[in-house]
């Protein structure tokens, strides 16, 4: 590795302007003005439980991009440790095409999940606290619709804890677009009802100014690099399969400042990630993407089926944004499986190509890159699917016509009582597996015609959310039979 003020040089930033963690990563404490750089969004079809290779991709298509002398910035969201020691392990790419150091980033890192987490607990033990001393607030107990955090897969803590990067301090940290921002959004955080059904919110409490000071030198993005040396962005964590999977706004905003390319991937396929960049971190960033690339991998359409790859062309489609098709390859593909997904593409009109990243990083990714370069300047017509001044209840039905493809939606007795108080201007976020496009992970394919079933809905006044929660998701996840810390040694 290079020493991480020399990977800094690279972007014109100055020792001073960094807040360093050891020789190999730090803080950028600057603040970028706007340009006209060129936002790359790498998204997926549904993911198997192998991962289909969105971030090495988007690894490799930085660096491919860094090799034909642009100069491009990738930014990756921050890794959970639930997952690292759950079942998906480590989230910092792979072979050829990794950010590093990957112990750091998907452990520790520079203390902003710790932060985060704190944060969040700060609140829960100010709601509780409030109560001991007299409930002055006139808070109801049974009406606390805050919860705490931990980082950690347990589900014996369920009930009253979510996972740290499906809470909503998390949104907040991810989605604000400045420091003002985040104060702003830290305060007006809703953690409960009185007993005559007023909202109670963080300022309420006087604790929003103690979690905005726990949470401010993590607000800095965070500089790490690539194998090939080149400057990486890593910053904040959201769950995309609960929350709006992308990385922060604030590491964004620099990127785009700071070079003429930014990479970036939404979590899982475009059902969940990419819908959510479009209508959640766009609308906060202020930009949306110039350019969608849509990874495919053999392993994936031999279980899923070609039809789901067709299903995800027709979301980004929608969207009216130019974009292609890569094969993120492996060495088991057989050239047969490989031709046949290129062909079924050309007969949809779309272009697919295979890209290397895993074996051989930046150079296995150099033809997609070329493509983009010349691709990039179409004609970009992008088009929300919703607008936010819709009701709450338009806007779910939206998405789950276009981007679910469901025709159908059964509301529990719990989610209905609230439809009709939920009608915020904010975007829908949904809740769901992520291993069907439907709210049903055995369901495989291009699911249509069926029914999407709703178990509740919240209102983040923070992160200014609206949370549908689909069929069986939980915020506070449980690890597998065989979890991947038993091989962490």
């Amino acid at each position: 590795m290079n020493n991480i003020k020399d990977v800094a040089k690279i972007l014109n930033i100055s020792e001073e302007n960094l807040e360093l963690y050891g020789n190999y990563k730090a803080k950028i404490i600057k603040e970028t003005n706007d340009s006209n750089s060129k936002l790359i969004l790498v998204t997926a079809m549904t993911p198997t439980k192998h991962g289909e290779g969105k971030t090495t991709v988007s690894i490799g298509l930085d660096d491919a991009l860094c090799k034909l002398g642009k100069k491009s910035i990738v930014v990756l969201r921050e890794p959970s440790m639930g997952p690292v020691f759950g079942m998906k392990g480590g989230a910092t790419g792979g072979g050829m095409a990794r950010v590093v150091p990957e112990d750091d980033i998907n452990l520790h890192f520079t203390g902003d999940f710790h932060a985060i987490t704190s944060a969040n607990n700060l609140l829960a033990a100010a709601i509780d606290n409030s109560i001991y001393w007299g409930n002055k607030l006139n808070i109801d107990p049974e009406k606390i619709v805050f919860k705490r955090c931990l980082d950690v897969n347990d589900r014996s803590l369920r009930d009253k804890f979510d996972i740290t990067a499906a809470s909503e301090v998390m949104a907040i940290f991810s989605l604000a677009n400045s420091f003002e921002d985040l104060r702003e959004r830290l305060s007006n955080i809703t953690v409960a009802y009185t007993y005559d059904n007023r909202p109670v919110y963080a300022k309420d409490l006087n604790v929003d100014r103690a979690m905005y000071k726990l949470l401010e030198k993590a607000f800095y993005p965070n500089l790490v690099q690539t194998l090939d040396g080149n400057p990486a962005l890593v910053h904040g964590g959201p769950f995309a399969n609960i929350a709006h999977g992308c990385s922060s706004v604030a590491s964004l905003k620099l990127g785009l400042g700071l070079s003429d390319y930014v990479v970036t991937e939404a979590g899982f396929g475009s059902d969940l990630g990419l819908e959510k960049f479009m209508h959640i971190t766009s609308r906060s960033l202020k930009k949306h993407p110039d350019y969608a690339v849509l990874i495919v991998t053999v392993r994936a359409v031999k279980e899923l089926g070609i039809d789901n790859l067709r299903a995800h062309i027709d979301n980004i489609k929608q969207y009216q944004i130019p974009f292609c098709v890569t094969i993120n390859h492996f060495l088991e593909d057989n050239e047969e499986d490989t031709n046949n997904i290129i062909n079924y593409c050309n007969d949809l009109g779309i272009k697919c190509i295979i890209n290397d990243s895993y074996n051989n990083g930046g150079n296995g990714c150099i033809e997609l890159a070329k493509y983009i370069i010349d691709d990039i300047n179409k004609e970009n017509n992008f088009n929300y699917l919703y607008d936010l001044k819709q009701s709450a209840k338009e806007k779910f039905e939206i998405v789950v016509k276009k981007t679910y493809h469901a025709s159908n939606i059964e509301y529990s007795n719990e989610a209905l009582e609230k439809l009709d108080r939920v009608n915020f201007d904010y975007p829908i976020c949904v809740a769901k597996t992520q291993y069907s496009i439907s709210d049903d992970k055995d369901i495989k394919g291009y699911p249509e015609n069926y029914t999407i079933h709703v178990k509740d809905i919240k209102v983040q006044t923070g992160s200014k959310l609206i949370i549908f929660y689909l069929n069986k998701i939980i915020t506070m996840p449980g690890l597998p039979e065989k979890a991947n810390f038993e091989v962490i040694n």
